[in-house]
């Protein structure tokens, strides 16, 4: 008797473990993207603006037609990210090289985009052609509680002469219950050549620096997405300089920052490409908060380039290129020469 006592102990201990080894978490998953949605213009001349210079409005017939089709594939492309894993569009969006207000209005209300119920960020800002940043986000899934724009003061080194380009945009509000902050970028273009231009990028990721520490003087734990076409890649100046980006996780102090793009992009991989040479200027940037191990909040989970086969050429001069909306006057049908980027955050679910 002694020993079957002692035999169904073990048992019923060895069986409780299994138990424990067997059990399943379970966790809530979102995607938080961005995307370059490449001169979503509207065709209406806006006077106070140069958008008559916008490939939308070169076109001599069928403009309306084309900017149908331009929203049909911005809102396909934006529906897919993430949801072979999500189920679900995006729960946050960043957007760029949009016109107005008016395109995002336009852009949530197509037909496959419009079940997700997307409300809209998003002010004018003083940038010579018109466009602007904005933020996209379903209103059951995100609560903003304070929106910002800030505006970026370059001036041309010759004259001294203000360049006007976009602001950038700081989102604060909760996702689902809890507090996260979205800082939403389109810093200036390597037009002139990236040497002569870099100084433009450097005072742009100062102007975010300056945000992400405010945020973090408030509260050092601050969850902190960084996203957007930089113009620049992960190991350029503004980005391991200024904003101290680390590639590696075991790098990243309290109030560091983590690139989880700098390892794609020394892997060879891009969002855009041009001469046969890829590069990697769409990026998300968080902080250490949502670094940690324990899943009782939404942390970070992954990284992505979305890149399915249908945003490249499939064939001719640019075969493997983003298949852009618009080349040399032309629409050529296509999505955006940038290709977006994501992660993805989870949380256990109790």
């Amino acid at each position: 008797m002694k020993y079957l006592n002692i035999y169904l102990i073990v048992l019923c201990t060895l069986w409780a473990k299994t138990i424990h080894t067997q059990e399943k978490k379970l966790y809530k998953i979102h995607t938080i993207a961005f995307y370059n949605l490449e001169n979503l213009f509207d065709t209406i001349n806006d006077p106070y603006k140069l958008d008559e210079f916008s490939p939308i409005m070169d076109l001599k017939t069928n403009r309306s037609k084309v900017y149908k089709k331009k929203l049909k594939n911005m809102a396909q492309v934006i529906a897919d990210i993430g949801s072979d894993v999500t189920h679900n569009a995006p729960a946050i969006i960043g957007v760029c090289e949009i016109e107005n207000r008016n395109v995002l209005e336009d852009l949530v209300n197509d037909s496959v985009l419009r079940d997700k119920d997307y409300d809209i960020v998003h002010f004018d800002s003083p940038d010579a052609r018109g466009i602007d940043v904005g933020m996209l986000y379903q209103k059951k899934l995100f609560t903003p509680i304070y929106t910002s724009k800030h505006e970026l003061k370059i001036y041309d080194d010759a004259n001294r002469k203000r360049i006007y380009t976009r602001d950038q945009l700081l989102v604060s509000g909760y996702l689902e219950e809890e507090m996260i902050h979205i800082i939403i970028n389109h810093w200036p273009s390597r037009r002139g050549g990236e040497a002569r231009s870099r100084p433009k990028r450097i005072a742009a990721a100062k102007l975010n620096k300056h945000l992400i520490d405010s945020l973090q003087v408030i509260n050092p734990y601050a969850k902190i997405f960084i996203m957007g076409d930089l113009n620049d890649n992960p190991i350029n100046k503004s980005i391991k300089a200024i904003l101290k980006a680390k590639k590696d996780k075991e790098n990243v102090g309290l109030k560091g920052l983590y690139n989880p793009y700098e390892s794609y992009f020394k892997n060879g991989l891009g969002t855009t490409a041009y001469r046969d040479n890829w590069s990697l200027f769409d990026q998300i940037i968080i902080t250490k908060p949502l670094l940690e191990k324990a899943y009782t909040s939404f942390r970070f989970y992954k990284p992505g380039i979305f890149n399915k086969r249908y945003l490249f050429h499939k064939n001719g001069r640019y075969k493997s290129y983003p298949f852009r909306s618009f080349s040399n006057g032309r629409f050529m049908n296509g999505f955006s020469d940038h290709l977006p980027v994501y992660v993805y955050v989870i949380k256990e679910v109790k």
